[in-house]
């Protein structure tokens, strides 16, 4: 195991633990490595021209930030200019087409983000990686999976709330920021570096020096993540080949056109990478879950249930009061009121019901939302997209309730009063 100052073995190490210790890898002797120069220059002259590009040493504007749904890596793929708003314009990125989700990637040629460099609309492309490993508990031994993220920290193309300050303690080698939104199984990492400091930790079967504190959150695919350098990554996931990575964000220049640099990627970029804009990444992850996952099936089966049985209850209001208040409709169909007037009476009927359902329904799952937040630590909220959709969907519920319960009016007939 590598050194690093602090207790000679940890008490679950393998020496002490009777786990097998891997043995270190040799480098194999093979051909020297073609320049990825030449690789860039080559697509370039497909592009039509060439030019000098950096990779991931330029300060950037792709940052990762907090913001999750369905998986919270994707949701954080967000572009915000130096001075400007965030979305003032979109950023793309390359992915593997067999990734199903980003916690468990398909590795894909890193020197795909060296031969994007040769379109002239794209300012910088940032290789991500991507991997599971798992964490022992600093206070009781037990281990739980860690999301592991690596990408150039020095590059400034890549930001997560709180890591601008450990930028050179990433550095060193060995060192990692974990989430402090992890889940508390992690153990009370927060706590230790605030009493005691940077500490000794495990990742894998490597010994690792968390040196600060990351705000990303769990997800459905990892209860707590964990950041690193490149260099760092690369040693704690020793099976991942250097010239692969997981993910690409691409940074455009000012005033590119989105969908042409998309297309225009495609077109040249082999068929084992995918351009995908920042809303259709997070489609694509969106849609493992609600798809390939029985998460899916049960929130689509739950929803679809709660309008069948708000339906039914709506139109068992609406049939009760029809038929207690039949005389009055007779009445008014005596007085000459076309049923289309008794229609939108009932109408009427199911638009107040739907308002005064969902007041206390919005008022009840804003704070329900908070209870499931901190019980699973996964970032729900009820934003005003979502409750415009809720309140559409209440109000369909109680139209089509409303629309079978006038077929109760036919019975309204004048000649009953008499």
């Amino acid at each position: 195991m590598n050194a690093i100052p602090g207790p000679p073995l940890l008490p679950w190490a393998p020496e002490l633990s009777g786990d097998a210790v891997p043995p270190p890898r040799r480098r194999r002797a093979g051909p020297p490595r073609r320049a990825v120069p030449a690789a860039a220059a080559g697509l370039a002259a497909a592009a039509g021209g060439t030019r000098p590009a950096a990779l991931g040493h330029r300060r950037g504007d792709v940052r990762l930030r907090a913001g999750l749904h369905a998986a919270r890596l994707p949701q954080r793929l967000v572009r915000q200019r130096d001075g400007a708003a965030a979305g003032d314009a979109g950023e793309l990125f390359l992915l593997h087409p067999q990734t199903q989700a980003l916690f468990r990637p398909e590795p894909m040629p890193r020197v795909r983000a060296y031969q994007t460099l040769a379109l002239e609309a794209v300012a910088q492309a940032v290789p991500i990686y991507l991997a599971q490993s798992s964490w022992r508990n600093p206070v009781d031994g037990s281990k739980r999976a860690l999301q592991l993220v690596g990408f150039d920290t020095e590059a400034g193309a890549v930001a997560f709330p709180g890591l601008a300050g450990l930028v050179d303690a990433l550095k060193r080698p060995d060192t990692m920021a974990f989430d402090d939104r992890s889940r508390p199984e992690f153990g009370p990492i927060a706590r230790m570096l605030a009493e005691h400091g940077p500490f000794i930790g495990q990742v894998g079967n490597r010994r690792v020096e968390v040196i600060g504190t990351v705000s990303l959150g769990a997800s459905f695919g990892a209860d707590g993540n964990g950041v690193v350098s490149e260099t760092n990554f690369r040693r704690l996931v020793k099976e991942r080949a250097a010239s692969n990575t997981d993910l690409v964000a691409l940074r455009l220049r000012d005033g590119a056109d989105i969908g042409a640099a998309q297309a225009r990627l495609a077109r040249l970029l082999p068929g084992d990478v995918v351009v995908l804009t920042h809303a259709e990444l997070v489609a694509w992850e969106r849609n493992y879950w609600e798809t390939a996952t029985p998460i899916g099936f049960i929130f689509a089966f739950g929803s679809l249930m709660g309008l069948i049985v708000g339906m039914v209850i709506v139109y068992q209001i609406l049939f009760s009061d029809i038929a207690s208040h039949l005389s009055e409709y007779a009445t008014l169909k005596a007085m000459g009121y076309a049923n289309g007037y008794l229609r939108r009476a009932v109408m009427g009927a199911a638009l107040i019901l739907a308002v005064l359902g969902f007041i206390p329904g919005l008022l009840a799952s804003i704070g329900l939302y908070r209870v499931v937040e901190d019980a699973t630590f996964l970032p729900i909220a009820m934003d005003a997209t979502r409750g415009a959709i809720v309140f559409g969907l209440i109000f369909g519920m109680c139209a089509i309730a409303g629309l079978l319960a006038m077929r109760k009016l036919r019975d309204a007939n004048p000649a009953d009063m008499f």
